[in-house]
């Protein structure tokens, strides 16, 4: 009788015991280090709510970009074109990609692009999100030169992405969105703003009397009239981000903007680079056919080439240039690396 009263106890229990829901794993929000003087003059960074910035998703973004995995031989990783120690530029003037072919473009840096409002990516803005831009330079044929669902196979069967895919998006499949969701996340925790004249604005330092001077040739529109394209003071992005023709030429081999809309007016115009980090991002131009920035001053003061398309910003067109004196270049130039942030390219955060 007792034997039959424990079976039965026993069943009723079994029965009512179901078991323990699988716990989902939840990925813990990135809180991005916002600088105070970007706080101060520009509005929130721009994070898409469809790929919220969590620290699963920056950590595997990290870990692709190092990866030459995404290129179609594996010997070529993100960090490959776009190096740290170069403000995640190319010291070379055009980037090889794995079959030894080359560009026509000098690659871009990669930092506070978080802050592009515009959301046009690469020199002539045919990238219309970051994750956009991060998708085409796997499969293009003069650069990673991979397959998709060669590269999405090879992470699937990886000992470690698969759980790591999880942790940062809930699912064990992986596919092209995903790795260039957490591309883009890890690229826009990349921010540089702790240069000399950040700390000079933070009241932490001084300028040299060259490099005020250079920061008044700069800003004066009877000398260097730079801050148009580039910002100012209040502008700690030091580029607004928007397409010109800057009088490199007068006729165009590459028509820039003009490619991307079909629209004859853009030809020959280009994305506004940052001046931050300066001292690490040569070559210069969309073309790296500038080596220095003494080349690079040159060419705004005596080399401004006309054309249909010149930019109404550049008023001096027609005499080559503003003209500025030896003094003023020199002044200039010492002010422009002012705003390089060692710290940034030291950061270890950013480093594999």
């Amino acid at each position: 009788m007792k034997n039959g009263i424990l079976a039965l106890f026993l069943f009723f229990l079994l029965a009512t015991c179901t078991p323990k829901e699988e716990e989902i794993y939840t990925p813990i929000p990135y809180n991005i280090n916002i600088p105070s003087l970007f706080q101060e003059k520009l509005i929130n960074p721009i994070i898409p709510t469809t790929n919220p910035l969590t620290q699963e998703g920056v950590a595997l973004g990290k870990k692709l970009f190092f990866d030459p995995i995404l290129s179609g031989d594996g010997s070529q990783s993100c960090a490959t074109c776009h190096n740290p120690k170069n403000a995640f530029s190319d010291k070379r003037q055009f980037s090889s990609g794995i079959e030894g072919n080359f560009g026509t473009r000098n690659a871009m840096p990669l930092f506070n692009l978080a802050w592009n409002f515009d959301e046009k990516f690469a020199w002539d803005g045919k990238d219309f999100s970051l994750e956009r831009q991060a998708f085409e330079p796997v499969t293009n044929p003069i650069e990673m030169h991979a397959n998709w669902q060669n590269v999405t196979e090879r992470l699937q069967r990886h000992p470690e992405y698969p759980l790591l895919f999880e942790q940062a998006f809930q699912t064990l499949k992986i596919d092209s969105t995903l790795v260039t969701k957490a591309l883009a996340q890890f690229e826009r925790t990349l921010i540089s703003g702790d240069s000399k004249f950040d700390k000079f604005l933070r009241g932490e330092t001084t300028l040299t009397t060259e490099e005020q001077n250079g920061f008044d040739v700069f800003m004066d529109e009877a000398k260097g009239d730079c801050f148009h394209c580039h910002g100012s003071n209040n502008n700690p992005l030091w580029t607004d981000n928007k397409f010109h023709n800057n009088g490199l030429d007068s006729s165009f081999s590459d028509l820039g903007l003009g490619a991307v809309t079909g629209d004859p007016a853009d030809n020959g115009k280009f994305k506004s680079p940052s001046l931050r980090n300066l001292a690490f991002t040569a070559p210069y131009m969309h073309d790296g056919r500038f080596a220095t920035l003494e080349e690079v001053i040159n060419h705004y003061s005596e080399g401004l080439q006309f054309s249909s398309t010149i930019d109404p910003l550049m008023k001096k067109v027609n005499q080559g240039g503003v003209g500025l004196s030896a003094k003023d270049k020199a002044n200039l130039k010492a002010f422009l690396l002012t705003l390089s942030d060692t710290n940034f390219i030291q950061n270890t955060s950013f480093q594999e």
